[in-house]
């Protein structure tokens, strides 16, 4: 299992988490790693969330959503207070997130930030986000991701 081990990993281990590891084959080809993983996992895609590093008023906040959808960058900017939010910078996500993309976790990152989780998260027992690289997801309740991440929930997701 040492070879699982991630800043993910280790933050959910520290924090006494109950969570269970989905690794599965990274194609390198794929782009849509979400979406990868929920084939490949054969889970429910809305089920699945994918973490995503937004601008707002100057300041990186973390964006959690269902693969089988969208983010509402408008949604996401209201639930923290704002008018507008952008997609953020590539290279500066992995800077403050130390993760690489396609592999972003929202548990762990080096710098935490402000995280919104799509409220249709807390209509599953579990859902699983990335586990920090590609080719890890990891299965954990909403509830301990919200508490570990100090999220708040809105429905910033569409075509869920």
């Amino acid at each position: 299992m040492a070879s699982q081990g991630t800043p993910a990993t280790a933050a959910l281990a520290a924090a006494g988490v109950p969570f269970v590891l989905h690794p599965y084959a990274h194609d390198p080809s794929t782009t849509s790693y979400g979406l990868e993983a929920a084939e490949v996992l054969g889970i429910d895609p809305a089920r699945v969330f994918k973490t995503l590093m937004v601008e707002v008023e100057g300041r990186l906040a973390v964006a959690i959503v269902p693969v089988s959808g969208n983010l509402d960058l408008k949604s996401v900017a209201a639930s923290l207070g704002s008018k507008k939010a952008a997609m953020a910078d590539p290279k500066a996500a992995e800077r403050r997130t130390g993760y690489v993309l396609g592999g972003i976790s929202p548990l762990g990152q080096r710098q935490s930030s402000p995280t919104v989780l799509d409220d249709s998260a807390l209509a599953f027992g579990t859902i699983l986000v990335s586990g920090g690289r590609r080719g890890l997801d990891i299965e954990l309740s909403p509830s301990d991701l919200v508490s570990l991440t100090k999220a708040i929930t809105a429905p910033i997701g569409t075509g869920k």
